[in-house]
């Protein structure tokens, strides 16, 4: 008989992680990664109790796939733009990936949209400070509003819904990273929302 193959933790950890690329989070079952391993569902539980400690290999290996994006991104030579481009690239390259850090309400793993949200912030929060000459508060503030943004274009691609191009999004991206750099700097206490709101709006619409 040829000898038994033996499976290590990490190869269950990556089919497990290509189940998921490939077919989503819901997916993820015993049954489909062994299948995807050509083997029972035994290996799989000398390794791991319960299914949701594989989830959460796969979430951590998640993240470090998504940080790979942000991190060529900030090599760009505007950094913050690079970022918006390949968060938005990691949506349409990754989509069910894309699914799992933002889209997928936690469940007895640690997930969600907020918590991605702040592993990206701390990511970028240094260079926003530097190119843009903002303290962190208002790095944090900046980063807020652009995310919000690129997170409405990201949803619409990972739901095949998108009617804009790379380049029309990448376009906007500039667009209102421009535009709140200029009202976070021209307008005092705006980060913080210590404004006149009627006052500049008048001033604003009288123009």
């Amino acid at each position: 008989m040829p000898p038994r193959v033996k499976f290590q933790k990490k190869d269950i950890v990556e089919a497990a992680f290509e189940t998921v690329r490939k077919k989503g989070a819901g997916a993820l079952t015993a049954r489909e990664v062994a299948d995807a391993l050509g083997v029972s569902t035994r290996p799989i539980f000398t390794w791991f109790d319960a299914m949701d400690e594989l989830r959460a290999e796969v979430y951590e290996l998640t993240k470090a796939r998504y940080r790979e994006y942000i991190e060529r991104g900030l090599e760009a030579p505007v950094p913050f733009l690079g970022v918006w481009q390949q968060y938005i690239r990691f949506a349409r390259e990754e989509p069910e990936l894309y699914k799992l850090l933002y889209l997928t309400k936690p469940d007895g793993v640690k997930g969600g949209a907020m918590d991605s949200f702040r592993f990206s912030r701390e990511l970028v929060r240094d260079s926003v400070m530097r190119v843009y000459n903002m303290d962190a508060p208002t790095a944090d503030s900046y980063f807020r509003d652009l995310w919000l943004a690129a997170f409405g274009f990201a949803a619409l691609i990972v739901t095949d819904d998108c009617p804009y191009t790379d380049e029309e999004i990448f376009s906007t991206g500039a667009e209102i990273s421009l535009s709140i750099c200029k009202a976070y700097k021209e307008i005092p206490g705006l980060p913080k929302g210590d404004y006149d709101k009627e006052a500049i709006f008048k001033s604003l619409v009288s123009k």
